[in-house]
């Protein structure tokens, strides 16, 4: 039995899809990457190219410089990608015990997937709602402390003696009031 966080790291995100390489594909099944294809090809009607398609030479040249190592046996071609539908209709050309096993366990790995972006995007729009709601509130705050940051308007004193009239001393000579 194939782990299902193994399956979850080798699921590459393609064209907008989430996709597994046949090389992957093939040792999950414990098949070489020719004989898969080879019942793909037998069966070509059942993998429209929303269900698998060959990489471009520049996503597999992106593809192989992301890794440092090639994972797929340094093959020239470019190597054909599964999507999740994909890899349900591969249950269907192989079928013996491990590749039914195997189906049942890439499955739940999309399954996971799914279910973890669909809580995700659950949270990052409860992290907008908070944000938005604590921003008024906050805006008060920053707008108290930027008042507070304003420098105090400077008193200029004036030039020369001034007498305070409110004091109870007499003026100075010469000195009117």
């Amino acid at each position: 039995m194939t782990d299902i966080a193994a399956i979850e790291q080798r699921i590459l995100l393609l064209r907008g899809h989430k996709v597994l390489l046949d090389s992957t594909l093939a040792e999950l099944y414990a098949v070489e990457t020719k004989v898969l294809l080879q019942a793909v090809k037998r069966n070509s009607n059942r993998f429209p190219d929303d269900f698998m398609f060959q990489l471009t030479k520049p996503e597999f040249d992106n593809l192989r410089s992301q890794t440092v190592t090639s994972s797929w046996g340094g093959r020239r071609t470019p190597p054909y990608v599964f999507t999740e539908q994909g890899v349900a209709m591969l249950s269907s050309v192989l079928r013996s015990p491990q590749a039914v096993q195997v189906n049942i366990e890439i499955m739940r790995a999309f399954v996971r997937l799914r279910r973890m972006l669909a809580e995700n995007t659950e949270l990052q729009s409860r992290l907008d709602q908070l944000e938005d709601h604590y921003d008024q509130q906050f805006k008060v705050v920053f707008d108290a402390i930027r008042e507070l940051m304003i420098p105090p308007e400077k008193k200029q004193n004036p030039i020369g003696f001034v007498w305070d009239k409110t004091s109870p001393k007499k003026p100075p000579k010469g000195h009117q009031t």
